[in-house]
């Protein structure tokens, strides 16, 4: 997707807080950062990394420094494998307005060598924060890849994908009862954005989004219901 489009189809439909979460990948962060200066909207710098388990998990930072140093860490993860465009597709870089810098040559669309629990701990040293992504999807899904939450990771939140309300997720799968849920658009056409989350709290940081997610200090959040009409 374009930097600047991506910038206008999210305050367009009234979302004013995004994160640029793409597979293994930070590379294009910093365009949608650029292009969205001047603007209503704070873009969070992520990444969605595919562990050893084939288990998709999104992982947000304060800043690209942040998550520079863990794209660091995943491309040592990342196997020698090179992209074959015929199978996956172009993987490109751009600058804010768009215009090409380069191919990305690795696949990307791979599990690294990291394990869940490595990744977490990596994205934790960093202060960022682990979040396990659509655990209720069997594809790529920590339930159906692992049959469970691990006990042994103090996992924050799980975000669950658009197509399930919490509290059918809840009932579904009663192991993600007692965490807190969220609900991302997981985005990968201008189409695809739902803002259907909204957050009270006081700057777009990390340690803000915590709060909110555990209620705590009057921050708190909500799923809305999903708006997939065109602004």
């Amino acid at each position: 997707m374009i930097p600047p489009l991506i910038v206008r189809e999210a305050l367009g439909r009234n979302i004013h807080l995004i994160a640029i979460t793409d597979h293994n990948a930070t590379a294009n962060i910093w365009a949608v950062q650029k292009a969205a200066e001047g603007t209503d909207l704070v873009v969070l710098p992520g990444m969605e990394v595919q562990t050893a388990e084939e288990v998709h998990c999104v992982c947000l930072f304060d800043t690209l420094d942040q998550a520079n140093s863990f794209q660091s860490i995943v491309d040592a993860a990342l196997p020698a494998f090179m992209n074959d465009t015929d199978l996956f597709g172009e993987q490109f870089v751009v600058d804010e307005t768009g215009d090409f810098i380069r191919r990305e040559e690795r696949l990307l669309l791979t599990s690294t060598h990291l394990t869940i629990e490595q990744a977490w701990k990596h994205v934790s040293d960093l202060g960022g924060l682990f979040i396990p992504a659509h655990v209720n999807r069997k594809a790529f899904g920590l339930i159906e890849n692992l049959g469970m939450v691990p006990a042994d990771l103090p996992i924050e939140v799980l975000e669950i994908s658009r197509h399930i309300r919490p509290e059918e997720a809840r009932k579904k799968f009663p192991q993600i009862a007692p965490y807190p849920l969220i609900q991302a658009g997981d985005v990968h056409y201008l189409a695809d954005f739902l803002g259907p989350m909204v957050f009270y709290m006081e700057k777009p940081l990390i340690s803000e989004l915590r709060l909110a997610l555990q209620a705590k200090n009057g921050r708190f959040y909500q799923i809305l219901e999903p708006d997939n009409s065109a602004p």
